[in-house]
């Protein structure tokens, strides 16, 4: 191993820790500039976009987008707090369940943010009837 693509390894990297901390558009903004000086410091030839890729995660997003249009969301969300309220003692084992489930048939884990308070208030409710008075 030369120590060019050490170096090179080592701004790969940099840069997807940077774009790490600063998540959401600053991790693109993050990977321009370890592409920039990868292209410039080092001579290196970008090669051309994964066309086929981003389509796939177009796809993806318009499915998610579509099915939140429809209701189809809040359907899911519907049936999931039906199933974790029905068994609130296994709540730790059914609702990880539950959300690899419908992560699972969505085709995403975009609809998981919802339920999270109604997992929550079905764990709260369960302390509250087993505490002491």
């Amino acid at each position: 191993m030369t120590v060019s693509i050490v170096l090179q390894f080592v701004i790969v990297l940099a840069a997807i820790w940077m774009g790490a901390r600063s998540s959401g558009v600053g991790l693109g903004l993050w990977g321009a500039v370890g592409l920039l000086v990868l292209v410039i410091g080092f001579g290196v030839s970008p090669t051309s976009p994964p066309i086929d890729v981003m389509l796939i995660i177009l796809a993806v997003i318009m499915a998610a987008s579509v099915m939140e249009a429809a209701g189809g969301i809040e359907f899911l969300v519907r049936i999931a707090e039906r199933v974790i309220r029905a068994n609130p003692k296994y709540v730790t084992i059914v609702a990880p369940l539950t959300t690899w489930t419908f992560s699972f048939v969505a085709g995403s884990g975009r609809w998981r943010w919802p339920p999270s308070p109604r997992s929550r208030r079905s764990r709260r409710a369960r302390w509250r009837r087993r505490r002491p008075p």
